[in-house]
């Protein structure tokens, strides 16, 4: 492990610790004065929950309280949101940090990262390394550094997030990609790969990894490989931070007051379940059943760990370059900053 993300995590550790005792009248702090006429935002993203500040900032009229009408506009994939910011179509792109974006990055590609997603959460996070009953059983693989040789199915293929946290899986015990046979399988068809004895080990989620749990085919061997990760985010394109900036101040300002109403038990509120339901395709079924959400009520864009993920990236030939990436080319926090003048730092349970 790093310097730099061993710090980042124990910040995260740190943070975490007393996320449930976050008041919601945090939200409701004096509000800057909204901009006069109201001023466009559009944005595309792709329609997870791992989203919601937006959605929540919209359907509550967080947005409309700053002077912003913005538009959510639903697209396929981040990769078609990041087309359209790179036309200037979009302001604003809800997308996941993949490795070709690191390349593009350092060819000069005009967007930044103004506002975090959802994270992982510290502990019981969704995605977990399993390996076949019978190699646990036979003593075959008792901890990650046996995993050498092995076959681990991972879905995406490479520069994935699925790649990414096999990597890090594997960096636990000294070891590296190439020191084990890193297979592309969709996440559907796990279950019968681990049956089949097709793979050695799979990284999965929910509900894959629960069917292989209860099938037996399987036993969990690694879980939380990297709490508080962001792997999804708001980027923002330049011309619209270079030419608005308070419309972007607002714009993250708004998400911020948003991730304050989504603390603890407030997560699962009437009005945020109408909003999530509203820009996703997902049932209140599947959110009140699913694995935790993570939206930091700080909005701390968490750079270390983003310089990890693309340490990784790089260090596995899923770059055009081979020196580490300047995050100034990929971070701008001068709008989360704004938003904790106005706000004030989140308290903390005691």
């Amino acid at each position: 492990m790093s310097f730099g993300f061993a710090r980042w995590r124990s910040a995260c550790a740190a943070l975490f610790l007393g996320l449930a005792g976050v008041s919601s009248a945090l939200a409701q702090a004096p509000a800057l004065k909204p901009l006069d006429p109201p001023q466009a935002v559009r944005v595309a993203y792709v329609p997870i929950t791992k989203f919601a500040t937006a959605y929540v900032a919209e359907a509550r009229g967080l947005f409309k309280k700053y002077g912003l009408d913005v538009k959510l506009d639903s697209v396929k994939s981040g990769t078609e949101a990041i087309a359209f910011l790179d036309k200037g179509s979009v302001d604003v792109g809800g997308i996941a940090i993949v490795a070709s974006l690191w390349s593009a990055w350092n060819r000069g590609l005009d967007i930044r990262v103004i506002a975090p997603g959802a994270l992982d959460p510290m502990t019981d996070g969704p995605t977990k390394l399993i390996v076949r009953t019978d190699l646990i059983e036979s003593g075959a693989v008792k901890s990650v550094a046996d995993l050498k040789g092995k076959r681990i199915a991972a879905a995406g293929g490479p520069g994935s997030g699925g790649e990414y946290f096999v990597s890090k899986a594997l960096e636990s015990a000294k070891l590296t990609l190439r020191d084990a046979q890193l297979l592309n399988v969709g996440n559907a068809d796990m279950p019968a790969a681990m049956e089949g004895k097709s793979v050695d080990a799979v990284l999965t989620s929910s509900p894959y990894s629960d069917q292989i749990l209860k099938a037996g085919t399987g036993k969990l061997l690694v879980q939380d490989i990297t709490p508080g990760l962001m792997t999804v985010a708001f980027v923002a394109s330049g011309k619209f931070l270079k030419e608005r900036p308070e419309v972007a101040e607002r714009f993250v300002l708004a998400m911020t007051e948003a991730a304050r109403l989504m603390q603890g038990a407030d997560y699962l509120s009437q009005a945020n379940m109408d909003a999530y339901l509203k820009f996703t395709p997902s049932t209140a079924e599947a959110i009140k059943g699913g694995g935790a959400i993570v939206f930091d009520p700080n909005m701390a864009i968490p750079t270390s760990g983003l310089a990890d993920i693309e340490r990784v990236h790089r260090e596995n030939g899923r770059t055009e370059y081979e020196k580490p990436l300047d995050m100034a080319k990929v971070v701008d926090e001068r709008f989360v900053s704004k938003a904790i003048d106005t706000l004030g730092k989140a308290a903390s349970a005691k």
